[in-house]
Parts: structure tokens; C-alpha cells; sequence
């Protein structure tokens, strides 16, 4: 049986890399009412037929759609992670400096997965599933994510925002485990509801990453050759 961690993660990996497909009127009808019935009595208590009632069209016409409920399940969570990055791709334009998108960037994520009702509730229904789901992939999913900041940043480069010196991978890396791992593992000391302390997290701890903090080879742990000590 597939896992929420496993649909959350597959979800990211694919919009992240542009796997997305598109949707003609119908099915975007069926999104809608699977999206409505999910959040409203649950993933696991909604039946096929309850969705094509709700969209009022014939159960035949949503599983030509829609093979399986879990194919449903799985386009609408794509769906849904689809429209947070397009959203945050519209946010960012807003904010004045690379340390603001970093911010922004870093509360936003955290913010939609927490709090859209499908999203967060496939999270709270099993809350233990996305820890093996993202590490049992062998780093496949966090490099997918990884490369998407990575491009981020080195537009920002190009840009002259952020300093060519700068290690996008490895900061983009950093970023990504960061953020994961308070998507995954609650937090005893920093509320994750509370926007301004994210964003105080943030330009405290991972806006520094976006400066060049030296010039030696150990400023970068890319540069240095397997085995050599720093001295």
C-alpha cells in the first residue's frame, strides 16, 4: 500500500521536475470534487463513487479519467504541490532583495505543506511515513529538491545578488535539509505556525549561507580532495 510519505514525496519529486500533466475541463472537475471530498471526510473514507457524485458526472467518466483511486489521490496532491511552486515563482518577484526570497522562500514552504487541508492532512493521518519515504530513496528526492534552490540561487548569481564565490550546491543543500527536516520532525523549542519566527529563523541562520565567509579551500567543503585534513 502506498504511504502518504511516499505520495507526498513522489508528488514533489514530479512538479519539481516539470512531470506534471496537463488537465482538460473534466478532470480538472474531478480534482475539484476529489479535492473537496478528501479534505471534508478524508483520503481513505472517500470512495470513487463519492467523487464523481459530487462532481456530478458518471463514475464510468471519472475512472476514465482516473484508473484508481490512488491515481486520483496522486494528481491531486501534484496538483496541489503544482500550485504552491507557481505561486511561490510569483511571490518572489515581490521581495526586494536575495535575503528576502531566501525568507520568504523558506516560511512559504513550510506554510504550505502544513497548512493546505489535503497536504496536511495526509501528514497528520501519518505522521511517521515521510521520514522513510525521503531517506529510502537513496537522496534521489532531496537532490531533486536541491537542484530546484540550486537554480534558484545562481539566478541570483547572475543577477549580482549573491556573490559568484558562493557554493550554490552546497547552499542550496544546507537550505533543503534544513527545511525538510522541520517538515518531518516536530519542534520542541521554534513554533512553526508562527510566520514571524520562521522568517526570524531564517535571516538569522540561512541568509548568512548567501555570504562568502572565506577564500581558502576549506571555506568550501566541494573544493577539498577526499581525505584531506584541514590544517
Amino acid at each position: 500500500m502506498t504511504t502518504s510519505g511516499s505520495l507526498l514525496v513522489g508528488a514533489l519529486t514530479a512538479v519539481v521536475k516539470g512531470d506534471v500533466d496537463d488537465h482538460d475541463e473534466t478532470s480538472a472537475r474531478i480534482l475539484d470534487a476529489a479535492y473537496e471530498m478528501f479534505c471534508h471526510i478524508g483520503i481513505q473514507r472517500s470512495t470513487m463513487e463519492d467523487v464523481a457524485r459530487r462532481a456530478g458526472i458518471s463514475r464510468i467518466t471519472v475512472y476514465r479519467r482516473f484508473a484508481t483511486k490512488g491515481a486520483l489521490v496522486d494528481q491531486l496532491i501534484r496538483r496541489e504541490v503544482g500550485r504552491y511552486l507557481d505561486q511561490f515563482r510569483i511571490d518572489i518577484q515581490q521581495a526586494e532583495t536575495a535575503a528576502d526570497r531566501v525568507v520568504l522562500g523558506f516560511t512559504s514552504a513550510l506554510r504550505a505543506f502544513r497548512r493546505n487541508p489535503l497536504i496536511g492532512g495526509l501528514m497528520a493521518a501519518d505522521p511517521n511515513a515521510l521520514v522513510p519515504s525521503t531517506i529510502g530513496d537513496g537522496g534521489r528526492t532531496l537532490a531533486t529538491v536541491r537542484e530546484f534552490v540550486a537554480g534558484q540561487l545562481r539566478r541570483e548569481q547572475e543577477a549580482g545578488h549573491v556573490s559568484p564565490e558562493v557554493n550554490a550546491d552546497v547552499v542550496a543543500e544546507l537550505m533543503v535539509r534544513v527545511c525538510s527536516s522541520f517538515l518531518v520532525i516536530p519542534s520542541h523549542i521554534i513554533d512553526l505556525d508562527d510566520d514571524d519566527q520562521l522568517s526570524d529563523l531564517a535571516r538569522q541562520f540561512l541568509v548568512p549561507m548567501l555570504e562568502r565567509t572565506g577564500t581558502s579551500d576549506r571555506a568550501d567543503p566541494v573544493k577539498r580532495s577526499p581525505g584531506r585534513r584541514p590544517v
